[in-house]
């Protein structure tokens, strides 16, 4: 097997790849969410989705969840094998590891204590987490966690596993909020707080600790009280320490060097805390993302934010336009603006996304075995074309 760098920085990398080239018909973001007239929407093409998510070569996968929804219709479909110690086939339900989705439910429930006056995106980090950031990070706000504008610098002194064999070597590595913050406040920041885009996990590490010192219980007790109990989102976990998925759930896997694929599901999340360790299922997140684009869980003011990018002249490192929100992304697909977010973990990957009006919205969970820097989203890229290529054009 070709020598993978499986690290949790990679993984990063590798959204951020996907994000910026989802398909040929991928156009780089708008700087804000404008009143452009809506491009229309192609039929659901059933035969094609199918095809899609029973292509468990491209990537190599061993099963997929696809769900459908909005007013420009419906469709459902499940792929693969759940448990290949059981042969279990996937069912609609099962649960999997959502990885980095688990931000929008962060950045909701910071953004629900802003609306109740308990802080401000203005206010300091360093204000409510006392003693966690060096005074020389004194500028970076709230606001700047959630669209990844912190500058925060890379970690130092975190393993960087870069076979399967190693993931497996480091899967019970136990970090502490406070433990793994450390790991990225060495040195300078990378550029003044507001300036640039940068996506960072530990961005979103921060913000759940806010929401632990704002509320004084953990931010999973939270997002339960605030979201997950008033949505009904019973198949939705925030684990904790817990290194395992309880309930009936789709495993994970990776392919090792001999080619046998080994199970990865139990895996101790803490460094992803706040970022992505977030379990849950398609209906739940689809349910998630309709009441957030619906209204049901912020103001409007502040529900703006999350379709409002950063000023023009914020840039992403690479000097591509800014794509990051405040707890969303942007993907524009074939012309048409789609607003959500990606997720992995080892042996999950996920992609929830809706238009605006929600007139088309998807939320699709799948395993690769593999991650090579970004080739394992070709199945959320070709998904995604398939939603929005009108037939008959060119991708």
């Amino acid at each position: 097997m070709t020598s993978m760098r499986m690290s949790r920085r990679a993984f990063g990398r590798a959204t951020v790849m996907a994000t910026a080239a989802l398909t040929p018909g991928l156009v780089l973001p708008a700087r804000r969410a404008t009143a452009a007239a809506p491009v229309p929407l192609p039929p659901l093409d059933p035969v094609a989705l199918r095809t899609v998510i029973d292509d468990r070569d491209n990537p190599p996968s061993t099963g997929a969840q696809l769900l459908v929804a909005g007013a420009a219709g419906h469709w459902r479909g499940v792929s693969g094998v759940a448990d290949l110690a059981s042969g279990r086939p996937v069912r609609t339900g099962d649960k999997v590891r959502i990885g980095s989705v688990t931000k929008v439910f962060v950045a909701t429930a910071l953004l629900q204590l802003v609306a109740e006056g308990r802080l401000s995106l203005e206010t300091p980090v360093r204000r409510v987490l006392p003693g966690l950031l060096p005074d020389r990070y004194s500028a970076v706000t709230v606001a700047h966690l959630l669209n990844h504008t912190s500058g925060l610098p890379d970690h130092v002194g975190i393993p960087e596993p870069k076979t399967a064999e190693e993931v497996f070597q480091h899967r019970f590595d136990h970090w502490t909020p406070r433990e793994w913050v450390a790991t990225a406040t060495h040195g300078p920041l990378k550029f003044a707080p507001g300036t640039r885009q940068e996506y960072r996990g530990i961005n979103y590490v921060l913000a759940a600790l806010i929401i632990d010192a704002v509320t004084g219980r953990p931010y999973g007790e939270e997002v339960e009280v605030r979201i997950l109990r008033p949505l009904g989102l019973a198949r939705t976990d925030v684990p904790g320490d817990d290194p395992r998925i309880h309930g009936r759930h789709v495993h994970g896997y990776l392919e090792l060097a001999d080619g046998r694929l080994r199970d990865i599901t139990v895996y101790d999340q803490s460094s992803a805390r706040g970022e992505g360790d977030m379990i849950s299922t398609t209906d739940d997140v689809e349910r998630m993302l309709t009441a957030l684009f619906s209204g049901e869980l912020l103001p409007p003011e502040l529900l703006r934010l999350m379709f409002t990018l950063p000023p023009d002249d914020v840039r992403m490192l690479d000097g591509s336009p800014a794509r990051y929100s405040s707890g969303l992304q942007q993907a524009i697909v074939n012309g048409v603006t789609l607003w959500g977010k990606t997720g992995e973990t080892y042996g999950y990957k996920n992609a929830a996304f809706s238009t605006r009006d929600q007139q088309r919205r998807f939320v699709l969970a799948y395993h690769p075995t593999t991650a090579r820097d970004g080739a394992e989203s070709q199945m959320i890229a070709r998904i995604a074309d398939l939603l929005t290529r009108t037939p008959g054009t060119v991708g």
